[in-house]
């Protein structure tokens, strides 16, 4: 018995209506959908450690799991099973590659990626799809949305030819974001509606330059996230050491402990 086939007869037992787990048995869609999240985002940490094997080999199960339980649910519902699913995928790789399965030659990447979008296309005309952008996922998160429909423009040439096109827009950018904070009378200019569509323009240039330098900006902003958050704890360390804590200390001698934890990295 293969490893997919063991997996694939224990959830079925637990979904099994008489003998099955109570908690499996009831589980549905909508319930399942703060598990997939959950587990995806935990994969996503994995993959930071992926010298931690036992780690990344039980999260990238847990991952195969909710695709096998909502095969499972399907399967007993009789609307498809996992093997459809795996030969859905399968054959999809197999039409978006013929430069690998067929006679059509593909030398880089970047050619790979505009014969991968005009297949799309053809596969979706059958659909309500009359964008180059259709497909992306309205859910996903704004930094990875924004790359996402960024490529997807990219890759019928609607592009700058390299890095330079986004970092003069992020200069252009923050020129009209200060503007349009200058010019608020408001003593919270954040009220003003404009100045987010300013602030959004900045940072989704901001992703364009990650996308053309090659960068993941949602991960770029993750490291970034966590870098400030052990910088930030090193910080109070240091006033709790000191007997104080930060209400009681001017910005200065924070930032001095700042830069001692800058050091110490």
């Amino acid at each position: 018995m293969t490893g997919i086939e063991r997996l694939h007869e224990i959830m079925t037992r637990l979904r099994d209506p008489e003998k099955g787990c109570p908690w499996d048995r009831e589980q549905t869609l909508e319930s399942l959908k703060p598990c997939v999240l959950e587990e995806t985002h935990e994969l996503l940490a994995a993959m930071d450690r992926p010298d931690d094997k036992a780690n990344y080999v039980e999260e990238l199960g847990d991952v195969l799991l909710q695709v096998m339980f909502q095969s499972v649910m399907a399967e007993q519902e009789g609307r498809f099973t996992f093997d459809d699913v795996a030969n859905a995928i399968s054959d999809k790789l197999v039409h978006r590659h013929p430069h690998v399965f067929g006679d059509v030659d593909a030398k880089d990447s970047a050619t790979v990626l505009r014969n991968w979008e005009q297949i799309k296309q053809m596969e979706h005309r059958k659909e309500a799809r009359h964008s180059a952008l259709d497909g992306v996922p309205a859910a996903l998160p704004g930094l990875l949305k924004a790359q996402r429909t960024q490529e997807k423009a990219a890759r019928v040439g609607f592009d700058w030819k390299d890095a330079k096109g986004p970092m003069d827009k992020i200069e252009e950018e923050l020129g009209e974001l200060k503007a349009e904070i200058a010019a608020r009378r408001s003593p919270k200019p954040a009220d003003s509606v404009r100045v987010k569509e300013e602030l959004g323009d900045l940072v989704f240039a901001v992703c364009n330059l990650a996308r053309h330098l090659g960068v993941d900006a949602e991960s770029a902003v993750e490291l970034t996230t966590s870098k400030f958050s052990r910088r930030f704890r090193a910080v109070e360390r240091g006033a709790k050491e000191s007997g104080r804590s930060l209400k009681e200390m001017t910005l200065e001698e924070m930032d001095a402990l700042w830069e001692e934890a800058k050091k110490g990295e």
